[in-house]
């Protein structure tokens, strides 16, 4: 949202406003009249308060950063090393704060599309919505929140413009029959629909065309959040579309069971949007992406019910509606319910990393221990400036602590001869019984030695993994670039890593984010970035996957900064640029 302290006028609680209730989660920036930065559940990024005298740096105070409570082994600890990295890359002035545009009033949103010469159809299309009895709602509030996703786009339109088109409506199902309901009648009045998951989308989806004369309705499946049966002897669960990764897993952990999935996004996003989107999860190496997982789904169209009339693991006549309703993002119908295979909980859950004295000696080893198909759960290799970055997000140690760092680091610098500058990190994941997870990590960590590879330890390779999530609160998306300095861009950071690997190649993220303090048009430059990526990436025989988790943040901690990043396919057989 912003960064101005307005927006303490609209927090949750005020507001009724609840992630699973009739109303979506605002997320909310707030301003601390302290010396520290809070981000996380209610906080997505912080602000810090100039004119408080505590954020005086004239006054030797040390500007901290710190996650909220009970949500990550970090959380509530100080992150100074993160604020000292922000301001060493960035250049930025901690004191000075970003102000952002508060959140308009009901009054100043885009009027609900009731034009005259459609007066008697929405008359007509209201009667029949009350006569349906489901949930609705007219409130600018309601409808902004549905308005956008998280594309850098949407981001900055937040905290710097205004979106010249939002849902007209927003309305509740609470099930699939609602929703065969509601398409009817949309498609009897001619309204348009757009399904709302998690509200973590970053393609755009959720975007209401701005010249389209019609009633846009967005249709919010977070009240069909059940999981309506769970078969323990054919390892499957139907759940309805709406409900949460986290909840999900939470609620089959409690019978035993995982779906195993576990994309960047699940603490938000939804099952319905996974399969709308084709997501891939981070577990995918033993559990497979959501094209493995989906056994069957159930999608409202204008037109009738799509859906298969059977559910056995396997039928080999006639086309699979399954792969049509995977990646459609809502532009074929409206995802209901879906089957998808579950698995016993693995006996055993292990970390592990491995430290590289460069990042293509990390790329050798992956692609090895992907020829040899014995990837864990989980392994992702992230560059150099990513470790770095990592790094600034340790807590500070304590005296042992740091006399344990600094022997780690002789160790590493001076008797392994690794680059601080050079050097990269793999975090690996293993899950199974005992006797896999061994097997697993001795064959992997004697392929890791032929690549000059040093295994860095289980605590080392959790951290690792759970920064994954951590990440997303501190708005770092990416992209890709190929041009800087002509466009006036002085303090920035690139980074990659890879994020999967498959038979044929692998997936590797691309990170950019730079200050656009000065800078007239901070989003033109920014698409001309983006354009040109596009362009280099499909020159070198790449393969655009998506613009994955492209946040977008200019707040006090990194003011005037922009970022996003890319996904792409890496084909094996070609030559690392």
């Amino acid at each position: 949202m912003t960064g101005d302290s307005k927006l303490q006028d609209i927090s949750c609680e005020e507001n009724n406003i609840s992630s699973r209730g009739s109303k979506a989660q605002v997320p909310l920036l707030k301003v601390n009249n302290c010396n520290s930065v809070k981000f996380g559940s209610e906080s997505c990024f912080g602000a810090i308060n100039s004119e408080h005298p505590d954020n005086k740096q004239s006054q030797g105070k040390i500007v901290q950063s710190v996650i909220p409570k009970n949500r990550y082994p970090v959380s509530d600890l100080p992150l100074i090393y993160f604020t000292q990295w922000v301001k060493d890359v960035f250049n930025v002035d901690l004191s000075t704060k970003n102000v952002s545009v508060s959140l308009p009033r009901s009054e100043d949103l885009p009027e609900p599309k009731l034009e005259p010469e459609f007066l008697l159809v929405c008359a007509g299309f209201f009667s029949a919505l009350e006569a349906l009895g489901l949930s609705h709602s007219l409130s600018g509030v309601d409808r902004l929140v549905r308005a956008h996703g998280h594309t850098l786009n949407d981001m900055f339109m937040l905290r710097e413009g205004h979106f010249p088109r939002i849902p007209d409506l927003v309305v509740w199902p609470g099930c699939h029959d609602d929703v065969v309901k509601l398409v009817q009648l949309a498609h009897t009045y001619d309204v348009v629909l757009i399904p709302f998951g998690g509200g973590t989308s970053v393609s755009g989806a959720v975007s209401c065309p701005s010249n389209d004369p019609r009633t846009i309705l967005s249709l919010d499946t977070s009240q069909m959040n059940r999981i309506l049966w769970v078969d323990k002897d054919n390892l499957v669960a139907c759940c309805e579309s709406g409900i949460v990764g986290q909840d999900l897993e939470r609620q089959l952990q409690e019978q035993g069971l995982t779906t195993g999935h576990e994309p960047d996004s699940y603490e938000f996003s939804s099952l319905g949007g996974w399969v709308a989107t084709r997501a891939s999860g981070m577990k995918k190496n033993v559990y497979g992406n959501i094209e493995d997982l989906l056994v069957n789904v159930r999608m409202v169209t204008p037109t009738g019910v799509l859906q298969k009339q059977c559910r056995g693991p396997r039928v080999s006549c006639g086309p699979d509606f399954n792969h049509i309703v995977m990646g459609s993002e809502g532009t074929l119908g409206v995802i209901t319910e879906v089957i998808l295979k579950v698995r016993p909980l693995p006996s055993c859950k292990k970390y592990g990393s491995i430290v590289f004295p460069n990042f293509e000696c990390g790329v050798l080893c992956m692609r090895e221990i992907a020829r040899q198909r014995c990837q864990p759960a989980s392994i992702r290799l992230m560059d150099n400036e990513q470790f770095k970055f990592g790094q600034a997000l340790r807590p500070v140690p304590s005296y042992l602590g740091l006399m344990l760092d600094a022997l780690k680091k002789f160790y590493i610098t001076t008797i392994k001869k690794f680059d601080m500058d050079t050097m990269c990190v793999a975090t690996l994941l293993f899950e199974g019984d005992h006797r896999q997870v061994a097997t697993q990590e001795n064959k992997i960590y004697e392929i890791v030695v032929k690549f000059g590879g040093i295994p860095a330890g289980e605590k080392n390779g959790e951290r690792g993994y759970m920064l994954t999530f951590v990440i997303a609160y501190i708005r770092v998306g990416s992209m890709f670039t190929v041009i800087i300095e002509p466009l006036g861009i002085q303090h920035f950071m690139i980074s990659c890593r890879v994020t999967q690997t498959y038979d044929v190649g692998s997936c590797v993220y691309f990170y950019f984010g730079f200050k656009w303090t000065g800078l007239s048009d901070p989003l033109g430059v920014y698409e001309s970035l983006e354009a040109r990526a596009r362009e280099e990436i499909l020159a070198s025989w790449r393969i655009i996957i998506s613009p994955s988790w492209c946040w977008q943040d200019e707040g006090p901690l990194v003011p005037k900064t922009g970022f996003r990043h890319w996904s792409t396919s890496v084909p094996s057989h070609q030559k690392q640029p």
